[in-house]
C-alpha cells in the first residue's frame, strides 16, 4: 500500500464519507459562517469529482453522477459525525 488513501479507494462510498467527515471537521472552523452541512457537500463534490478525474477520467454523465452521489456522501458523513457524539453524550 502506497499510502493511506488512494485516489481508488476515495472513488468508493466508504472511503469518500471517510475522506468528507475528516475534511469537513477540519476545514469547518475557517467556514465557520457556511452551514457545516454545506461545507460537508461541498467538500463531498470536490473528492467525488477529483477521484472520478484521476482513476476513470471525468466525463459529462459522471460529473452529474458525482453531483448526486456528493448528497449521499455528505448526508452519510453527517450522520456519522451525530451518531458518534451522541454515543459521547455531547449531543
Amino acid at each position: 500500500m502506497e499510502g493511506f488513501f488512494t485516489w481508488a479507494m476515495l472513488a468508493t462510498y466508504a472511503g469518500a464519507t471517510v475522506a468528507t467527515g475528516l475534511l469537513t471537521q477540519w476545514l469547518k472552523c475557517i467556514f465557520a459562517t457556511v452551514p457545516t452541512q454545506i461545507v460537508s457537500y461541498g467538500i463531498a463534490l470536490i473528492v467525488l469529482l477529483a477521484a472520478t478525474l484521476f482513476t476513470s477520467g471525468l466525463t459529462f454523465e459522471s460529473g452529474a453522477l458525482c453531483i448526486i452521489n456528493a448528497a449521499v456522501v455528505s448526508l452519510a458523513s453527517n450522520g456519522a459525525y451525530d451518531a458518534i457524539q451522541r454515543a459521547k453524550g455531547t449531543k
